[in-house]
């Protein structure tokens, strides 16, 4: 049975501000065909389907043969809503395969084969130094346009994760930034802990994309969109277009390509989580 024909329609349980299901794998793959061309391959199967292995880990079929991983691991995943999601970036893909717009099937990979032999510590110690040098917490002293704007859009997103974690962040307009208190690093590291390895490579994808963990945090705990958090992130960019102006194209296909794979790093924290469930709607002749 084709996979599109046994799953048809895919809901996903989690939502965004304003009560709105979102989809996020729909808008990540309607804006990656904005990306630019880097690495290609003709395509060599006809259906896409899952299958349920050993120990309950889910496989994408490709015709008959297993999806393998890079390091030539065998291609699994935890749960059956992210095997659907990684089927359907395989399903879309038309004559030739476009991996650069792959992101689920490529942070599966970074987890599968994990090349670097990284720990779970390492992962969350690299993500908290990014809030040593987080987006939100440099504030310029002028021009006075940029640093209202920066107080109005990006102070609210500050309160809220103070009050969320019970934490002190603050901001800065030294180049030093911030002097974050201990106790702050220690609250996110313990609920960084609280994610399994999985999740915190889709974690850690979003913050090097966001170039924040307090725009990570609010995205995956649905306080922003990925809209805002990635408009949150290119706030004085977006300042100086609004004052000089810009090439079009290249503003529009900067932010699709930061939209998908931000995007994409989100629903991957989501789907590999153990409590992803999935709806299905079955397509009728």
């Amino acid at each position: 049975m084709k996979y599109q024909r046994q799953f048809g329609q895919v809901i996903w349980p989690f939502s965004f501000p304003q009560g709105q299901h979102v989809s996020i794998l729909s808008t990540h793959l309607q804006k990656a065909r904005y990306a630019s061309a880097t690495t290609e391959k003709r395509k060599f199967y006809e259906n896409v389907s899952i299958s349920q292995g050993e120990g309950g880990l889910y496989e994408i079929n490709l015709d008959k043969r297993k999806l393998k991983t890079p390091g030539g691991k065998l291609f699994t995943v935890p749960n059956e809503a992210l095997a659907i999601a990684v089927a359907t970036e395989w399903d879309v893909q038309k004559d030739s395969l476009k991996f650069y717009t792959m992101h689920l099937t490529t942070l599966c990979n970074t987890a599968l084969d994990n090349p670097t032999q990284r720990t779970e510590e390492q992962m969350i110690s690299a993500a908290l130094k990014f809030l040593e040098t987080d987006t939100i917490c440099y504030r310029v002293e002028e021009p006075p346009g940029l640093v209202e704007l920066q107080r109005n859009e990006w102070d609210p997103v500050l309160n809220w994760i103070e009050q969320r974690y019970n934490v002190v962040i603050g901001s800065s307009t030294s180049i030093m930034g911030p002097q974050i208190p201990e106790e702050t690093k220690e609250t996110f590291r313990q609920h960084l802990n609280s994610y399994n390895f999985w999740s915190l490579t889709g974690l850690e994808y979003v913050i090097t994309q966001l170039k924040s963990l307090v725009l990570s945090f609010g995205l995956i705990d649905r306080h922003l969109s990925v809209e805002q958090a990635v408009l949150l992130s290119r706030l004085e960019e977006e300042y100086q277009i609004q004052q000089w102006g810009n090439v079009e194209w290249v503003h529009d296909y900067d932010m699709y390509e930061l939209q998908a794979r931000t995007a994409a790093g989100a629903m991957f924290v989501h789907l590999s989580s153990e409590s992803t469930a999935v709806k299905r709607k079955i397509l009728q002749d």
